[in-house]
Order: C-alpha cells, then structure tokens, then sequence
C-alpha cells in the first residue's frame, strides 16, 4: 500500500511540474504574440492538467496527494521561469545615461552589433551620454557586461518592447546579419 501511495505522489508532482510549465510557457508565448503556437500547447497543457486533478479528486481522502499536488505547482512555477529564460523570446530595450560623454561608447556597441540611438541628455549635476539599445533577448547579459566594461557608472535601465516596427537594424536582425560574431564566441 505505501508503495502505491508514494508512487502515486511522484506521478502527481511530476504531472503539476510539467503542467505548469507549459502553462507558463503558454503565457509567455501568448504575450509574444505566438498565438498557434500558444493554441497549440493548451491542448497539451489541458490533457495533462485534467489527469493531475483526476489523480487528486479520485483520491482526496489521501492527504499527501494534495500536498503533492501543491508543491508540483510551486516547482513547475521555477521550471517554467528557468525554460523561459534558456528560450529568451523577443527583444530587450535597454536605456543607458553614462556620466562621461563618451562619442566612442555608442561607436564600440555598434560596432558589436548591437542597434544604438545617442542623444545628449541634461541631468541634475550635468551632460549626459543617454542612449537606447536595442537586442534580443539571448544577448541581453552580454550587453549589460560589455556597458559595464565600457563605463562600470552607467547608469541602466531595461524594458521590453511590445512592438518594433521599422529601422535597419530590425531588417538586418531578421536577415541574420548582425551578431554573427557573438554567436561564434558563445
């Protein structure tokens, strides 16, 4: 009997795990705007929800079921986030006021790849080096190092935007143009 019923928990919080991170890739995909794709792994997601909780009401009187189901949920919460982060969708914009006007800092991210607008900022103590930056996601980390390195005070704010329209640099992303050399050193 106690073989049973730790076999069963196991099922149980491995269903949830799975269940709840495809629901939270779901979502994600959904946000993106991957509406089939998204469509197409709630049919998947349903089934296996609706087994986990058919596992859980046919034997609610086993309290460990529902713990079990419980701490399913929370685990599949952290899997998904950690999926979602290896997948690193879309693009990040990130703003940056450097205290020194540097004319070469916009030039060296360039110059990587990325796509840069600067502009002359005026701030309480000064002029500043203001500039948006726009990347996927998969190399926003490697943007924040390459700032750092090249001016460790900058100060960083980051965002993510819903829509993108325009500009040659969103034409030579898509034509697979720009971070070439990244993706040799990664």
């Amino acid at each position: 009997m106690l073989e049973n019923s730790v076999t069963m928990v196991v099922i149980i919080l491995v269903i949830n795990i799975v269940y709840v991170s495809f629901f939270t890739i779901r979502m994600i995909l959904t946000l993106k705007g991957q509406r089939y794709l998204a469509a197409f792994i709630s049919m998947i997601e349903v089934v296996i929800y609706v087994i986990g909780l058919g596992l859980v009401l046919d034997n609610l009187d086993q309290i460990q079921n529902l713990v079990a189901y419980a701490v399913g949920y929370g685990i599949g919460v952290i899997v998904g986030m950690k999926i979602e982060e290896k997948l690193a969708l879309g693009y990040i914009t990130v703003n940056v006021i450097s205290k020194e006007y540097d004319k070469n800092l916009p030039k060296a991210l360039r110059e990587k790849g990325y796509g840069v607008t600067n502009w002359e900022a005026h701030g309480l103590e000064g002029n500043r080096l203001a500039m948006q930056i726009l990347t996927p996601r998969k190399y926003e980390l490697k943007l924040y190092q390459t700032i750092k390195e090249l001016d460790p005070k900058a100060f960083i704010i980051a965002y993510e935007p819903k829509t993108i329209y325009g500009g040659f640099w969103v034409k030579s992303v898509k034509k697979g143009k720009l971070f070439n050399e990244q993706e040799k050193e990664v």
